[in-house]
């Protein structure tokens, strides 16, 4: 049985596969989604099992609110079965896909789907899944450095994680009842395979990156998996309402 529980989207690559070990390297015991790579999820599981923790990955497309209820009803099962719980302690919304254009080539297909993914979706599964979230839970959304500055191709994109943000504040707020903390993150470049890898494959857009940042390089996904753990520890039970970036100083 598990102590803490935490479910995090999109926990079988990047950043959310580094949330998922660094938390359960904590004792916490970890639900997570995927889409489409289950494999690779299944495969985080086995790593935290390995490693004596406890971890379930469930299926998931944020994108698809319609699905919710029946995912809620597959988190009870798993918090009951596999956990000896009837509470998360920790909800951590990660999963998002990086479509990226101009304003100006911007399709309303591309629209819609960034909505989808990065605002509704999250907005909608924190309402489905708050009658189990602990009392004095937290919730933590994955935002964007992007809406503090304009990088090209981010207009939509960022759009939707300013909303977030925005929502992050209205939450922390009206849940103060029940002493759940919301706060929201935002990284900045990082070596993943977000937008087909870009920060990581492209030397000239690293190097651009490491040139913007103080500490003079880009970040990995274990910089941002470590902020988590930390940020969802006791010693952070005082932090709501907050956007906290994480980008190494750029573009200071």
């Amino acid at each position: 049985m598990s102590s803490s529980i935490a479910l995090i989207t999109g926990a079988g690559r990047g950043l959310g596969r580094s949330m998922a070990l660094h938390l359960a390297a904590a004792g916490v015991g970890v639900i997570g989604t995927y889409r489409h790579h289950r494999d690779e999820a299944l495969a985080v599981a086995r790593e935290i099992e390995a490693a004596g923790g406890t971890a379930a990955m469930l299926k998931l497309d944020i994108g698809d609110s319609a699905a919710f209820a029946e995912f809620k009803d597959n988190v009870a099962d798993t918090l009951e079965n596999a956990f000896g719980r009837t509470e998360l302690d920790a909800v951590v919304h990660n999963a998002g896909e990086g479509i990226l254009a101009s304003y100006e080539e911007t399709t309303e297909d591309d629209l819609d789907a960034l909505y989808r993914t990065h605002f509704k979706g999250p907005f909608l599964l924190s309402q489905a899944l708050l009658p189990m979230i602990a009392r004095g839970g937290r919730i933590l959304n994955v935002s964007t450095a992007a809406t503090r500055f304009v990088l090209d191709n981010h207009c939509a994109y960022s759009a939707m994680k300013s909303a977030l943000e925005v929502t992050t504040r209205y939450m922390a707020k009206e849940l103060g009842e029940r002493r759940i903390t919301v706060n929201a993150i935002a990284p900045g470049a990082v070596e993943t395979d977000f937008a087909g890898g870009a920060v990581r494959d492209d030397p000239a857009l690293n190097a651009h990156f490491r040139a913007i940042t103080p500490l003079g390089r880009t970040a990995k996904p274990d910089d941002i998996g470590a902020a988590v753990a930390s940020l969802l520890s006791n010693d952070f039970g005082w932090l709501n309402g907050e956007r906290i970036e994480l980008t190494g100083g750029q573009s200071l």
